[in-house]
């Protein structure tokens, strides 16, 4: 019979996937076995998901960001998805969660399995929906099947909408925006046309077993998340944690690795109030953030308002971020979507772990600094967080090979760079003799996890399957190899 993670981690085993974590995140394997002992980190890694490097997410561990993909009945197909997983992975997302609720879900899913070397979630309640014809027709037998459909197909973690129930409903009725969370309105009007508690959480103990068996994840949705700051921390919000917190147990009753949800839209100065309540609450499972947004005022650069409660999350504790793209709350995202997302959430997510201390964490930050200083364009490029981005920037104006040996960019120009300026007093002051720029940190033996150490979006890809091997889907891509 299968041991999930967590009753491994709990009868003293370090599994194979404990070691390859302990090597990524440059720690040792006895202490990533204790965290998930304990219930303060998970590993998403589904028995039947061959293709998965994996990976850890804990707030002792680096932070990590979880990049949202998927069609619509309007928009995407299969090579479409594909295109955006691999651009997802490329840019350092750690999982990618299909939330597709258009048409050809199955292959789509299956495809994405198969061509992920990081964990992927789903949301069952789609899908469901999509069976079940209409939000008052879902069943539990319907939302069982599905479960267990996507559970045998290797999905790594599910959002799982039980904490909602039907006495907290009336606590959004003052709200400004209601209920904005997809699964917890579904579950919502279910809940107001039968009269009866949610069938999720009614079948709750059942999702649990079938999660003990493929090793599944939870990731506890936040069905009444805030979705502007005016709605942040109300009671709403606080009773459904408050019921996350009574699931996570019982999941690791069964067993089950759990992480919760969180919001959404929060102010600033009301960040780290979520996150400790939720440790709290929770009993120090995994937080797992979306955004938060810090304010309501920006469509189509809710990338930034997002990413800057993602970093002082992370500061606080939280262990994954979800990211936020340009188009949230106006589209469905495309390819340059996902990458700016992606960009904006990794620099948070890194921003947190500079601020926490991470072992080693700044040395990324350290190496490229030395090298803008030495006027390395070369190495600025290949330690930016986008390599490609920086020197396409850089090459807009100033494109010429002579220019990558140039003490100046354009934004200055050669009269008005000031490192250059500083460089050439320094030289003056020391009797016409420049002592020798500091080059003095090495990234190949800093003690920092893999994800704080340049290149992002490198895992171990030798178990996916190319993609030309999907019938259908011609794409030329690979991802780049494992540097172990």
């Amino acid at each position: 019979m299968t041991r999930t993670q967590l009753q491994a981690a709990r009868d003293g085993t370090i599994t194979s996937a404990m070691e390859r974590i302990a090597h990524r995140e440059n720690c040792d394997p006895e202490f990533v076995r204790d965290q998930v002992a304990d219930g303060q980190a998970v590993i998403p890694a589904n028995v039947h998901h061959d293709a998965l490097d994996p990976m850890i997410i804990g707030r002792e561990f680096s932070t990590k960001v979880n990049a949202n993909i998927g069609n619509s009945e309007t928009t995407s197909d299969l090579e479409e998805e594909l295109e955006k997983l691999h651009t997802a992975v490329h840019h350092g997302a750690d999982t990618v969660m299909d939330l597709g609720t258009g048409s050809d879900l199955d292959r789509i899913r299956e495809a994405n399995v198969a061509h992920s070397p990081v964990p992927i979630g789903t949301v069952p309640l789609y899908e469901a929906v999509k069976r079940a014809g209409s939000p008052e027709d879902l069943t539990t037998d319907v939302l069982l099947e599905v479960i267990e459909k996507q559970a045998e197909q290797g999905i790594d973690y599910m959002t799982i909408h039980a904490g909602i129930l039907l006495e907290h409903l009336a606590l959004t009725e003052d709200r400004k925006t209601g209920i904005v969370s997809r699964g917890g309105s579904i579950m919502a009007k279910w809940m107001e046309a039968h009269g009866e508690q949610n069938p999720l959480f009614q079948v709750y103990d059942e999702i649990c077993e079938i999660f003990a068996e493929h090793d599944v994840t939870f990731s506890l949705g936040d069905s009444l998340r805030p979705g502007c700051i005016a709605d942040a921390c109300d009671d709403a919000q606080y009773a459904e944690l408050d019921t996350l917190g009574e699931l996570t147990r019982i999941g690791w009753d069964h067993g089950v690795q759990v992480m919760v949800e969180g919001p959404g839209h929060v102010p600033m100065d009301r960040i780290a109030e979520n996150v400790e309540r939720q440790q709290e609450v929770c009993d120090g499972a995994p937080f797992y953030v979306l955004g938060p947004l810090v304010t309501d005022i920006a469509p189509g650069y809710d990338h930034i308002t997002s990413a800057i409660g993602a970093a002082m999350a992370a500061q606080e504790g939280a262990a994954m971020l979800c990211y936020v793209t340009p188009k949230e709350h106006l589209g469905l995202p495309e390819k340059q979507d996902v990458r700016d997302g992606l960009a904006a959430y990794r620099i948070a997510a890194h921003a947190g772990d500079v601020a926490n201390g991470m072992p080693g964490a700044r040395d990324w930050d350290d190496a490229l600094s030395e090298a803008r200083y030495a006027f390395d364009w070369t190495e600025q490029f290949e330690l930016a967080l986008d390599p490609e981005r920086a020197r396409s920037f850089h090459d807009q104006t100033l494109p010429g090979d002579n220019y990558k040996e140039a003490r100046f960019c354009s934004m200055c120009g050669v009269e008005f760079c000031s490192m250059r300026i500083d460089q050439d007093a320094r030289e003056a002051s020391d009797d016409g003799e420049l002592k020798e720029l500091k080059r003095e940190t090495d990234l190949e033996s800093s003690s920092a996890a893999e994800v704080n150490r340049p290149p992002v979006g490198t895992h171990d890809t030798s178990a996916v399957s190319p993609v030309a091997d999907l019938d259908g889907v011609d794409l030329e891509r690979e991802y780049p190899k494992a540097d172990d």
